[in-house]
C-alpha cells in the first residue's frame, strides 16, 4: 500500500511511538520521527522491522530520524518540514517521581509548546497528542465513569506529578489551537495502562508493573481498578484520530476495560502456575499502601487511587472512529508473553 503523505512521530524510540510507526509504515505512509540521540537508530530500525514482520506481516520499512528534545528549540523546525501529519508521543513518564516536579512538568508542556509551534510553522493538518487518563481522574472525589469531560484538577494536593504534567501540557494544547490561525487541527487520545507486546527490552513503565509481579519483586497488591489497553490499539486510535474527519477538536479516552490489579495478577498466575508463590494476590489495607507510598516512591502513583471505582469510558472512541480495541486479559497475556520472550522473568 503507497500513501504519498508524512507523518512525524515524536519520541519514536518509546513503546508506543514504535508501534504507531509500525501501524503508519504498515498503512504507507511516509514515516519521520525523532530521537534524542541517533546513536540507537540502527537498533531501532531492526526492532521495529521485527515488529512490523510480526504484528501486520510487511516488510517495507524506512525510517527518516530527526535529532529532537523536548527542552530544546532546535531541531523541530527542520523535522516538520513536508510533514502533512504529526502523532506528539514523546512525554516524560517515570515509574519513581522526581521531587522537583519541574523535572517532569517543563518537559511535558514546553515540549508540547515547541511541537505545536513548529507543526503551524510548517502547515501540518493536524496534530495529535497522547495525553492520559491521568488527566481526567485526579484532584477529584468522583467515581463511577470518566470519559472526555472530564478533568483533573492539577492544583489539588492529591494530584500526583505525573498527572499534573499530562494535564497542563493538555490544556496548554487546547489553549494554543484555539489562537492559532495555522488551520491546523488538534485531537487528543488518553490510554489508560499500556500493555501488550515489547518490542525489546527497552519497554514502557505500565509493562514494567507487570513484569514486576510475576518476577516476586512486591509481597502485595494493591486494591487498584485499573484500565488497560494494548498498545497495538493505542496506535490504532492514534491512526484514527489523525485520519477521520470527525476526529478533529476532540478528546478520546484510549482504554479497552478495567481489571482490578489482583484480577490480573490471578490471571497471570493461570497462565503461569509455576509463578504463582511469586506473584502477590494478597491485598492489604488501603490506609497501608498509602503509608507505604511514604517511603516507597514508586507506589505514589497508586497510592490515592486504591479503593476508589474509576472505570474508563472509551464509548466516545468506539462509536465516533469505530475503535475496536482487545481485552485487557489479551493486553495483559501479550505483555507477559513478550516479557519471556525477551528473557526478563527470571529463572
Amino acid at each position: 500500500m503507497e500513501n504519498k503523505e508524512t507523518v512525524l512521530v515524536t519520541g519514536g524510540s518509546g513503546f508506543i511511538g514504535s508501534h504507531c510507526i509500525i501501524k503508519l509504515a504498515a498503512a504507507g505512509y511516509n514515516v519521520k520521527a525523532t530521537v534524542r540521540d541517533l546513536s540507537r537508530t540502527n537498533k531501532l530500525n531492526q526492532v521495529i522491522q521485527n515488529g512490523l514482520e510480526k504484528y501486520e506481516g510487511q516488510k517495507d520499512l524506512s525510517i527518516d530520524w530527526r535529532v529532537a528534545n523536548l527542552m530544546e528549540d532546535s531541531g523541530w523546525e527542520e523535522a516538520m518540514q513536508g510533514c502533512d501529519y504529526v502523532l506528539h508521543v514523546a512525554s516524560p513518564v517515570a515509574m519513581q517521581l522526581p521531587k522537583d516536579e519541574d523535572e517532569m512538568i517543563r518537559p511535558a508542556v514546553d515540549g508540547t509548546m515547541r511541537v505545536l509551534k513548529a507543526a503551524s510553522k510548517a502547515g501540518v493538518k493536524r496534530v495529535v497528542i497522547t495525553s492520559s487518563v491521568a488527566s481526567i481522574t485526579y484532584g477529584t472525589n468522583k467515581q463511577g465513569n470518566f470519559n472526555e469531560d472530564d478533568w483533573t484538577d492539577p492544583s489539588s494536593k492529591t494530584t500526583n506529578i505525573y498527572a499534573k504534567s499530562k494535564t497542563l501540557a493538555e490544556k496548554a494544547a487546547w489553549e494554543f489551537i484555539e489562537s492559532d490561525s495555522s488551520g491546523m487541527e488538534l485531537a487528543t487520545i488518553l490510554p489508560s495502562m499500556v500493555f501488550g507486546p515489547i518490542l525489546e527490552e527497552d519497554f514502557g513503565v505500565s509493562v514494567g508493573a507487570v513484569i514486576d509481579m510475576m518476577n516476586g519483586k512486591y509481597p502485595i497488591v494493591p486494591d487498584w481498578d485499573m484500565g488497560v489497553v494494548d498498545v497495538r490499539d493505542v496506535a490504532s486510535l492514534e491512526v484514527l484520530a489523525m485520519t477521520k474527519p470527525e476526529a478533529a477538536g476532540k478528546r478520546f479516552v484510549c482504554s479497552a476495560d478495567n481489571i482490578l490489579m489482583k484480577d490480573q495478577n490471578n490471571y497471570l498466575i493461570g497462565l503461569y502456575p509455576d509463578l504463582a508463590k511469586r506473584i502477590p494476590t494478597r491485598v492489604p489495607p488501603n490506609w497501608f499502601i498509602k503509608f507505604l507510598s511514604l517511603f516507597m516512591p514508586a507506589l505514589k502513583m497508586t497510592a490515592e487511587s486504591v479503593g476508589k471505582v474509576r472505570k474508563m469510558d472509551s464509548s466516545r472512541a468506539r462509536e465516533t472512529l469505530g475503535w475496536k480495541p482487545r481485552t485487557a486479559k489479551e493486553a495483559i497475556k501479550s505483555a507477559a508473553e513478550s516479557a519471556y520472550e525477551f528473557d526478563l522473568i527470571k529463572d
